[in-house]
């Protein structure tokens, strides 16, 4: 089984609104990237909410999805990361991690799982120009490290370090890959350049 984890239930302070909820491609973010990830080859998507989950949960109630409300989520993403990680069974194959807030399209996610299941790569990440990327693709193999991240400690950020040797990256040469949106200016510019 390959399974995704799409992280939702950070507090958005700095946009000043719910970023699951900001306007993308004529929907909102958290259904666009929905919808991208369950046109690639996934079998479960499972959806962490946390700050004004109820808000969220409307927009992403749907066949195949599993949503978590983590109600620690002031405790950060690596909180949200763990609840879902202790919910994947051990013999799932990869996981896709993405944050709501770095929206990427069906294509590059695919190509992604794709290239990890053909090189049975312990982790797959992809680049724009050298430079690294999201969403990481991991093994099943390190569920066990995902259901034990912390804030403290960098969470999945460690995680990847610590296997640095075994990281396979993936170029691609659309800079969405490094997409990352956090306030109103990152916001504006990525929705200009890359909202379909």
């Amino acid at each position: 089984m390959v399974a995704a984890i799409l992280l939702a239930g950070g507090e958005s302070r700095r946009m000043g609104k719910p970023k699951p909820l900001l306007e993308w491609g004529g929907t909102s973010l958290i259904e666009y990237q929905l919808a991208e990830l369950e046109a690639c080859p996934i079998d479960e998507t499972i959806v962490v909410l946390g700050h004004r989950a109820e808000e969220v949960l409307a927009h992403v109630q749907g066949a195949g999805r599993r949503v978590i409300i983590n109600e620690q989520y002031r405790r950060g993403r690596a909180s949200s990361l763990r609840l879902a990680a202790a919910t994947l069974p051990d013999d799932t194959e990869a996981v896709v991690i993405l944050s709501v807030d770095q929206p990427r399209p069906r294509a590059m996610i695919a190509a992604l799982v794709e290239a990890h299941l053909a090189q049975g790569n312990l982790i797959t990440a992809p680049t724009y120009r050298g430079r690294r990327g999201h969403p990481p693709v991991l093994s099943g193999r390190l569920l066990p490290e995902l259901r034990e991240v912390d804030e403290e400690t960098q969470g999945l950020r460690e995680v990847i370090r610590r296997h640095a040797a075994e990281v396979a990256e993936v170029s691609f040469d659309n800079p969405a890959v490094l997409v990352d949106i956090n306030e109103p200016g990152e916001y504006n510019k990525a929705r200009a350049s890359y909202s379909p």
